[in-house]
């Protein structure tokens, strides 16, 4: 009988294996299959983009740190078990046998000894070995990074041991501490079951026995002696100190002279201390351990934390100027050095605030005004969108972008946009999978607007009920129309777009390209054509296995039975151009606002990338990419840094998708240890063509950390930054809703020894926790200045108003105010950003578009911004008064303000962005309606704009002269003659 249930019982035994192991199997295929999908396609990806030995590196990277890891800490877990193990009493006392509560599960541990003692140490040291693969960046560093060049000021180690050297030590001595840990942990644990440690039943006293007290000994010596080490490493981390938050960042008085001697006292009692535990090894008695451990306790406590804080209190608060002066002046000269504000960078000019010459005798000024920009890229997103939009499934980034073009010879600033598609605008039937992803697969073109003009000017505003004809921005558009007729201005070969940010909208984001089974052409193009892919961008979908590995990827069954997918289709996926950028270059921080640009007859995007440093010492840290909510969600830079550099530009076409990064700074050591990890994925500066550069804008996220830091770091005195007398502040934005403080704003402005236009980044900068204006900082984007900031200051001891001042002003005026309350009635008004120029060789002009919208109970977007006003102000230099203008014109506003004539240096609200007069000129010579004469468009633009400005000085000289005498009145007449002579000559009577 015993047999027949035995031989019963084993297929039912096997049967039962065998579906354990199904299960098994099934579990880790749920659970890894997954993973192995998204590997394999990222795999295909970085191969399709050129950068699959960057990709191939970090996993390598990261495989390794899992293994190390995994394998230190299991190692020394089973280690720490099996000691446990054989040095186990042999016998138990008796009188504890039979009333042990452990004995259960030693019971079970010892009949599957093999199982637990590979098993326990496998569970516990893999979540560890998978956390520390995310720390693949800080090893490569580590490995090949380089030196700065610059030492600290305290200890004198090179800058690169503290960016390179020090967190791979910091990391390396964490997972010590926590593999020490766990083993005495697992240790402790091992010998209760195992009777190494027990509880006397008739003392209720604990028993150790000698092999667990020296291990126990051994491993908790080793752990103090790496708090021992940990107090070395950490008087380093004093070069970032946050004490004395929000003063200045970095070692000060007391961090020097009580909490670093304090960590070198400790670092000796913890020597000590593990001494003790080491000589429990010996010593029967544990009270000596016992004691150690309560006295660096104490002491971390006394000497670690009163001892500073009474040096703080008593000794440096009283006098806290005089003993914080040399770590300030550390402070002020790490931060400059860490964000690029160098003596060689920064050009301080004291600027009085209040013009001395009228903006016409300054021919730098006439270029500024002639190019000062009326059109808000933060609010003219929807009037594209109507305007230009020409499909539903087309559509405009929520916030344009600037670039400038030469065109013709004229340089300007433009509002440019992507006509891109908008996956998300897709309606009805064009949600199907087969229109969304193989149908609607691109966008169409870019636009383009002069910044500084309109079409016409809105004249009856406070009295229309219908949106007019005018206000809005004149188009220079490239697309396949327009290619078509050979009518593009700015020339683009390939109009059609593949990558953008507004495609990456989609979820999931991707598109099938190319051939089907019939090898007709399917996607749409015009509403007569339909295209096919011919790009090389994008991942072949041909095969059996990509097509199982993508439809796995985006559980989508129609990427494997779809007729439309053929031997040639590709599949284009990760289309937004950040993303792209921070996929191929993940040790890059990458700026929040990409945008496009034509060069060289393509559509590309450029992408502006940081190499950013967390802890710099002395350096005071900010926050570089501030999180925004976008379309697609954004990476969020680093919480804070204390260095940056934008070393890298990156560009991605837009049709094929193509990623390449170029180098822009040839001394940025970070980026240097960065190309030694990846060698070959950074092209060098030269490989940029003059036509790429010449797109290069200095990026405003970089900017705004600046813009911070110079508001304190402009100081050179450390008592003076000491009190904060002299600090800046941003200025509050007067225009907007949502932002606080006022954001940068690209401007082109005259360069002041050429006249050249010069296009800015810039802001204004206002007292420290006040209004009136204190400096005016901009920094060149021109290929040849690159970088360079100009810092115009105030005097401090005269008030010039600021930005939200100004606005205040103007919307007070009378004119203003009434017209405001006619427009509210059935318009919403929008302020565009609020400019602030330099101009009168002193003097700040502020220009401000205003834009209505016209009210409607309506929800289907078919109102959109119009610019109807120009409000500008003006500080008179005699009476110190402010002036303020408001008309439908720049033109007539200037005039309001200067009175008549000026206006004309304005560029006129209208006409094609080609043939439009460039500064300074204007479209006919004439007299204006103070008797000055207005400079033709032809000739010589330069010695012609002399020649106008002299000829106007000279008739406002013989008006004058009329009234002080026939000597005065002939000198006043030869100068007249003088310049009519230079004006024909230049050309100025044709």
């Amino acid at each position: 009988m015993a047999v027949d249930s035995s031989e019963k019982l084993l297929p039912s035994s096997r049967g039962a294996r065998v579906a354990i192991g199904v299960v098994t199997l099934f579990v880790v295929l749920l659970l890894l299959g997954p993973r192995f999908v998204v590997v394999f396609t990222d795999w295909l990806w970085f191969g399709e983009v050129g950068y699959r030995g960057v990709w191939v590196k970090i996993l390598v990277t990261r495989l390794l740190l899992f293994l190390g890891v995994t394998a230190v800490i299991g190692v020394i877990i089973f280690a720490a078990l099996l000691c446990a193990y054989r040095s186990r009493p042999l016998f138990i006392d008796a009188a504890v046998q039979g009333k042990d509560p452990i004995e259960p599960y030693r019971t079970v541990v010892m009949s599957r000894l093999r199982a637990f003692g590979i098993g326990i140490p496998l569970l516990i040291a893999l979540p560890f070995g998978l956390h520390a693969q995310a720390n693949w960046a800080t090893v490569q560093l580590f490995m090949h990074g380089g030196g700065f060049g610059t030492v600290d000021a305290e200890f004198g180690h090179d800058i690169g041991f503290y960016v390179f050297d020090l967190p791979f030590y910091r990391m390396v001595l964490n997972w010590l501490f926590v593999v020490v840990f766990l083993a005495v942990v697992v240790n402790v644990c091992a010998h209760c079951l195992f009777g190494g440690v027990s509880v006397s039943r008739k003392s209720n006293l604990p028993s150790v026995t000698r092999p667990a007290r020296i291990q126990l000994a051994v491993l908790l010596g080793t752990f103090v002696m790496l708090k021992a080490v940990a107090y070395w490493f950490d008087r380093y981390s004093l070069l970032w100190s946050a004490r004395k938050e929000p003063t200045f960042t970095g070692a000060g008085f007391t961090d020097i002279h009580a909490v670093l001697p304090a960590r070198l006292i400790l670092l000796s009692i913890a020597l000590v201390c593990a001494a003790a535990f080491f000589a429990a090894i010996v010593v029967h008695d544990l009270r000596i351990p016992a004691m150690a451990a309560a006295l660096l306790i104490l002491s971390s406590i006394l000497v670690g934390g009163v001892w500073p804080a009474l040096v703080e209190q008593f000794s440096v608060r009283p006098n806290a100027a005089d003993r914080e002066r040399s770590y300030i002046e550390r402070n002020i000269d790490a931060t400059r050095q860490a964000y690029g504000l160098t003596e060689d960078r920064i050009e301080y000019i004291d600027y009085p605030g209040v013009g001395t010459r009228s903006p016409r005798e300054v021919p730098a000024d006439v270029t500024t005004i002639a190019k000062a920009r009326l059109l808000d890229p933060n609010v003219l997103s929807r009037t594209f969108t109507q305007q230009q939009q020409l499909k539903n499934f087309y559509g405009f980034t929520p916030t344009l972008d600037i670039d400038r073009y030469d065109l013709d010879g004229e340089l300007a600033d433009y509002i440019v946009a992507a006509r891109e598609l908008s996956p998300n605008s897709l309606s009805g039937n064009q949600t199907q999978w087969i229109n969304r992803h193989t149908v609607y697969t691109h966008g169409n073109g870019f636009v383009a607007a002069p910044a500084n003009r309109v079409n016409a000017a809105v004249r009856d505003v406070a009295g229309q009920t219908s949106t007019s004809d005018s206000g809005y921005p004149i188009y220079t558009v490239s697309d396949i129309a327009s290619q078509a007729t050979g009518r593009q201005l700015i020339p683009v070969e390939q109009p059609r777009i593949y990558y953008g940010e507004l495609i990456a909208g989609a979820d999931p984001d991707y598109a099938v390209v190319g051939s089907g089974d019939g090898a007709e052409p399917r996607e749409y193009d015009t509403d007569t054509s339909q295209y096919t892919y011919a790009g090389s961008g994008g991942v072949p979908v041909g095969s059996w296995v990509n097509r199982v590995a993508f439809a796995l990827r985006y559980t989508e069954r129609n990427i494997l039975f779809s007729s439309a997918i053929g031997p040639e289709s590709k599949i284009l996926f990760n289309r937004d151009p950040t993303s792209r950028v921070n996929a191929v270059a993940p040790w890059l921080t990458t700026d929040s606002n990409p945008y496009p640009a034509v060069v060289d007859g393509r559509i590309i995007w450029i992408v502006d990338g940081y190499t950013t440093v967390a802890h710099y010492p002395y350096s005071q840290p900010g926050v570089l990419t501030e999180v925004e909510e976008t379309v697609p969600p954004r990476r969020s830079a680093p919480n804070e840094v204390s260095y940056a550099r934008n070393s890298v530009k990156a560009t991605v076409d837009a049709y094929d998708g193509t990623v390449t990064l170029y180098q822009v700074d040839d001394h940025d050591p970070v980026l240097d240890a960065w190309t030694s990890v990846f060698p070959g994925t950074v092209k060098p500066g030269s490989e940029i063509s003059d036509e790429l550069r010449a797109h290069f804008r200095y990026p405003e996220d970089l900017f705004r950390i600046q813009r911070d830091r110079l508001a304190k770091y402009h100081v050179n005195d450390p008592r003076e930054f000491f009190t904060n007398n002299a600090f800046w502040s941003v200025p509050s934005d007067p225009t907007s809703e949502i932002s606080d403080s006022q954001l940068p704003y690209y401007i082109v402005v005259g360069d002041q020894d050429t006249a050249e236009p010069s296009f800015r980044l810039a802001s204004a900068m206002v007292g420290f926790n006040r209004e009136f204006l204190s400096a005016y900082l901009s920094v060149h984007s021109d290929p040849e200045h690159f970088g360079r900031f100009e810092i115009l200051r105030l005097p401090t001891d005269t008030q010039t108003q600021g930005p939200q001042q100004t606005q205040n002003s103007m919307i007070s005026d009378t004119r203003v105010a009434s017209e405001r309350t006619l427009l509210e009635r059935s318009n919403r008004i929008h302020y565009g950003n609020l400019l602030t120029l330099p101009i009168g060789n002193g003097g700040f002009l502020y220009v401000e578009p205003l834009y209505t919208e016209r009210l409607t109970t309506q929800v289907d977007g078919s109102t959109f911004p119009q610019l109807s006003r120009v409000l500008v102000s003006y500080r008179e230099s005699g009476s110190g008064g402010v002036r303020v203008g408001y008309a439908p014109t720049l033109a007539e506003a200037l005039d309001q303000v200067f009175g008549t004539g000026t206006g004309v240096i304005a560029t006129p609200p209208g006409g094609d962005a080609r043939t439009a007069p460039s500064s300074p000129s204007v479209p006919d010579s004439e007299p204006a309606p103070d008797g000055s004469v207005l400079p033709p468009s032809t000739g010589d633009e330069s010695e012609l704009t002399d020649a106008v400005l002299e000829l106007n000085r000279a008739l406002a000289e013989v008006r004058q002269a009329q009234q002080q005498g026939f000597a005065a009145y002939g000198t006043a007449l030869e100068r007249l003659q003088s310049a009519i002579d230079a004006f024909l000559s230049a050309g100025g009577g044709q």
